[in-house]
């Protein structure tokens, strides 16, 4: 819990940034899907989730996710194989199947392309799953909620497959009448600390 005592020493000095985010335009619907796990806002113009809200299960099992790969999901028109092929960007999970460690079903449910964004594999495989590291060590004490939106502001890109590139994700963190939040550039952060990302605390 060293990271903890290290958010309780910032207190003092946590500044606020007041962004204004564009909502951009799109020709899909927007769909609201709630599983065991998640809940999920998706954009099926961007082929992308917008907003996602979980809470931390399982944080010391050890269920198996050989063999898993992402699937789509009736109903909606989201992001696929093609969209993170032969690019930088991770099928990034949002609800972490390490999370969900109770079973190998409901980590099997994390793998849903409702769940994953293209998320650049310097923050991904860095900064991004250190924090998801923390929630976890978190849970073992508190209950934890998490809930996450998917930014996309400026001049965003789209895949050849057709999904568009989101500019950053913002996490906030929910323990024991704690609130931290998080905003993470969608860029290579690889070796940045994921606390140096904080943006504010309550």
């Amino acid at each position: 819990m060293k990271k903890l005592k290290r958010l309780k020493m910032k207190k003092n000095n946590i500044w606020l940034v007041v962004c204004v985010f564009f909502t951009l335009t799109t020709f899909g619907q927007i769909k609201e899907v709630e599983t065991e796990i998640f809940k999920v806002v998706y954009d099926e113009g961007l082929e992308q989730p917008i907003k996602l809200s979980y809470r931390v299960k399982c944080p010391l099992g050890d269920a198996s996710r050989s063999g898993l790969d992402f699937r789509k999901y009736d109903g909606v028109h989201t992001s696929d194989n093609d969209d993170y092929s032969k690019n930088v960007y991770d099928k990034g999970h949002l609800a972490p199947a390490a999370a969900f460690n109770c079973d190998r079903e409901m980590v099997r449910s994390t793998f849903s392309y409702l769940n994953c964004a293209l998320q650049h594999e310097g923050l991904n495989r860095g900064p991004w799953k250190e924090l998801e590291r923390f929630e976890r060590d978190l849970a073992k004490l508190y209950i934890v909620d998490v809930v996450i939106e998917v930014i996309f502001t400026g001049d965003v890109q789209k895949v050849p497959g057709g999904a568009t590139i989101p500019t950053g994700f913002e996490k906030t963190i929910y323990f024991d009448g704690k609130e931290y939040t998080f905003y993470f550039p969608n860029q290579d952060v690889a070796g940045q600390d994921w606390f140096n990302f904080l943006k504010f605390q309550n």
